[in-house]
């Protein structure tokens, strides 16, 4: 449901695996996959604003997303504020002391 009032829909999908599982595990298994991926992309783009980057020649689109994945994985790591992480992104653009402690985090 996409909100209270909206009609309960459904959507089916079929999967052809060598995979000796039950249907409930396999279920299990692809839902735990999509939820993972669904998250770290959700995540990158609230923080870096992913989905605009325009940066498409050779090598850089790999090389910018492995930074923002490093930098990610920093923001999450750091508890001394507890805020949200494009606010520590914010931050860490402001207060060179706070970028310090995150990259600190890094050991």
């Amino acid at each position: 449901m996409a909100h209270q009032h909206a009609p309960v829909t459904s959507d089916y999908r079929f999967y052809i695996s060598s995979l000796a599982r039950s249907a409930t595990a396999f279920v299990a298994m692809i839902r735990q996959h999509w939820d993972i991926e669904n998250k770290l992309h959700w995540s990158l783009d609230v923080t870096f604003n992913e989905d605009r980057c325009r940066i498409r020649k050779a090598y850089a689109p790999e090389n910018v997303a492995a930074v923002r994945h490093i930098a990610l994985n920093l923001l999450r790591q750091e508890h001394v504020y507890q805020i949200s992480l494009r606010q520590k992104r914010l931050l860490c653009s402001l207060d060179e002391n706070y970028l310090l402690t995150v990259l600190s985090g890094a050991t």
